[in-house]
C-alpha cells in the first residue's frame, strides 16, 4: 500500500476578507475532489484572507499511480487563474516505511 500527499501554498488574487477567501477556496477544493477522487482540505493559513494551504491525500496500490495523480493535481491547481501557486511539498510513502 502506498500513501501520497501534497501540500500547496497558494496566494489568492483580489480577495479582501475571509468570506471572499471561502468563495474562492471552496470551489477549488470541490473541483479537485470531484476531478481526481482525492481527499482535499484547507489545512493552513485559515486566519489569513489572501493565503491558503491546501492539502491533498490519496492511497493506492502502486507508487506510479500516486505520482501521476499528484502531478495532475499540481498542474490543475497551478492553472487556476484565481490562485498563484507559491510552493508544493509532496511525500509518497509505503506502508513498509
Amino acid at each position: 500500500m502506498w500513501v501520497g500527499f501534497a501540500e500547496f501554498d497558494v496566494l489568492l488574487g483580489d480577495v479582501h476578507s475571509l468570506k471572499g477567501k471561502r468563495s474562492v477556496i471552496r470551489p477549488v477544493l470541490a473541483d479537485v475532489r470531484r476531478k481526481f477522487d482525492v481527499s482535499v482540505a484547507e489545512v493552513e493559513h485559515q486566519d489569513l484572507h489572501r493565503r491558503a494551504g491546501i492539502g491533498v491525500g490519496l492511497v493506492g496500490a502502486d507508487r506510479q499511480h500516486l505520482v501521476e495523480v499528484l502531478d495532475a493535481v499540481e498542474r490543475f491547481v497551478a492553472a487556476r487563474p484565481e490562485l498563484e501557486l507559491l510552493s508544493v511539498r509532496r511525500r509518497i510513502v509505503t506502508s513498509e516505511d
